[in-house]
């Protein structure tokens, strides 16, 4: 009996894209057991100065401008939506490190005001200024994909670090503070008192 190759060509490809997706996901799954995120994509900002920033004020807060991303030491720039069930998981995080005295900036994305005041409001506010960017321009700019995305910039503006994925505790452990490290940065750890200096960053 003679095989018709052209019937079963289209089911031999595709077991083998679902068995490269079965291995991707698989791959993904055990990374990211150990805090790492190897969905991550390489980001187009590292090394450069951080993008303008052009945003709307959020009611009740200091808004966030492009000027407060210098001189400010090592600081943190954290897109977030309300509508984003990492953003809720990655919260305590950003809370503790906030309170450790490092300096912690939001970005809301795309997302109505009522529901971010009342995501806020919920779980406390940890950013020390924000912004709306309801229209996701400056997302666009800045090389945001999906929220969460958090930029680390130093003393001159420049992005030192960008990780896209909640910040939870193995990852800060397993792939941020190291890639910090690694570009001669750190931060202050959580549950360092503020007043101390312990931990603080470079600036540089």
């Amino acid at each position: 009996m003679r095989v018709n190759w052209l019937m079963i060509l289209p089911l031999v490809l595709a077991a083998g894209f679902f068995g490269v997706a079965a291995l991707q996901l698989q791959t993904h799954q055990d990374a990211r057991q150990h805090g790492v995120d190897s969905s991550a994509l390489p980001s187009a900002q590292e090394g450069h100065p951080a993008p303008p920033l052009d945003l709307t004020t959020l009611d009740g807060a200091a808004l966030l401008r492009r000027e407060d991303l210098e001189g400010n030491g090592l600081i943190i720039v954290n897109f977030w939506a309300s509508w984003c069930p990492p953003c809720r998981a990655e919260h305590p995080v950003l809370t503790a490190l906030a309170q450790a005295g490092n300096p912690l900036f939001g970005v809301n994305y795309r997302d109505r005001q009522d529901h971010a005041l009342a995501f806020l409001e919920e779980l406390g506010n940890p950013y020390d200024r924000i912004g709306r960017d309801a229209q996701a321009r400056n997302g666009r700019d800045w090389g945001v994909i999906a929220v969460p995305e958090t930029f680390f910039i130093n003393d001159d503006g420049v992005v030192v670090y960008h990780f896209r994925g909640p910040i939870l505790t193995r990852s800060l452990e397993n792939q941020i503070l190291p890639a910090l490290g690694a570009a001669g940065h750190s931060l202050r750890p959580i549950g360092t008192d503020p007043a101390g200096s312990i931990g603080a960053g470079t600036g540089g």
